[in-house]
């Protein structure tokens, strides 16, 4: 490997207030900064057994669903920060890692031997889990929309965040329906996508002031959301639909015109019962003499006991009625 040399001051100038021949636009430094780098400006490909951990990695740390992201992230694009490394003693072989030490675990798991790595020159190890700017949740909205234009698949993205399709989706069309103001509140929090799910719900001025009350409590949860979308008026609800106005039946007057031709029919089947009530009546009358003399014959009740018990029991039920309607209930039953 490359030994590597004393870093000098760069880029140096201070940042002057420009001259009126410059017309207020921006200056370029002039003068010394004294400024140096924290890294060695290029990056050097360390073999893996030569980088040592600072730190021990807690047990079962490779069934994580963080370490699995990491892992399925470097086979599908590969690493893309590079390890973080420095040199205890410029005699003694091996450099210290300072941070990545998930990596150089998902590189061990990939089979690579080598790592890409950036050498430091101060021995410190807070900077790079604490004193970052991790992207919030509209950042990292905007980046896989960009991934998309640019014509990265879906099914690459959810491969290499080790999620699956449905994620990636929602993810993607995460500021769906959520008004621009109420998008500029979120642009620096972190939240789920759950939380633009109930928001979707709401109108543009009650997403607004959902979203203020979630930042003044500091919890932009999706249970919150939730609360808040129970909590909204219906009119000011996307998803409300108000109630239709009863829509008149039909015209009076045609409906009337109807009623009077079903009394019409009516009335016709009434008469025409009528008509025919006595002579149906006087023949029943008839029949039940007959049938109660036939069947008191014993020979013939013995016979029909036999062999037609069923003609038996409706002859016996014509004879022990005495009116039309128990002949009707006993029928209906």
């Amino acid at each position: 490997m490359t030994q590597t040399s004393t870093v000098k001051p760069i880029y140096p100038g201070a940042f002057p207030q420009p001259s009126a021949e410059e017309d207020n636009a921006q200056a370029y430094p002039k003068v010394p900064l004294n400024l140096t780098l924290g890294f060695d400006l290029e990056t050097y490909q360390i073999p893996i057994e030569e980088l040592m951990p600072s730190k021990k990695v807690p047990d079962g740390v490779m069934t994580t669903r963080k370490f699995k992201q990491i892992l399925s992230s470097i086979r599908e694009i590969g690493l893309i920060e590079p390890l973080s490394v420095i040199k205890p003693d410029p005699d003694a072989p091996g450099f210290l890692l300072l941070d990545g030490n998930l990596r150089v675990l998902a590189l061990k798991e990939l089979g690579q031997d080598v790592a890409p790595c950036l050498i430091a020159k101060d021995f410190e190890t807070y900077t790079y889990n604490h004193r970052i700017n991790r992207l919030s949740t509209v950042q990292e909205h905007y980046m896989l929309r960009r991934a998309i234009d640019k014509g990265v698949s879906k099914d690459r993205l959810a491969r290499a965040f080790n999620v699956n399709l449905s994620t990636i989706n929602s993810r993607i069309n995460l500021l769906h329906g959520i008004c621009p103001r109420a998008v500029e509140l979120l642009n620096d929090h972190q939240f789920t996508p759950d939380v633009t799910r109930h928001l979707r719900k709401m109108k543009a001025a009650r997403q607004i002031e959902a979203v203020e009350l979630m930042i003044a409590a500091n919890t932009i949860t999706a249970a919150h959301a939730d609360a808040l979308l129970k909590a909204t008026p219906p009119e000011q609800r996307s998803d409300y639909t108000p109630p239709r106005p009863e829509e008149p039946r039909g015209d009076p007057l045609e409906q009337i015109v109807k009623l009077e031709r079903e009394m019409n029919q009516v009335q016709e089947k009434y008469k025409d019962a009528e008509k025919s009530y006595g002579s149906e009546l006087l023949n029943l009358v008839v029949a039940k003499g007959y049938l109660t003399k036939l069947v008191g014959n014993e020979a013939v009740r013995s016979w029909l006991c036999r062999h037609a018990p069923e003609v038996l029991e409706q002859f016996d039920l014509v004879i022990n009625t005495t009116s039309m309607e128990e002949a009707m209930e006993q029928q209906a039953r």
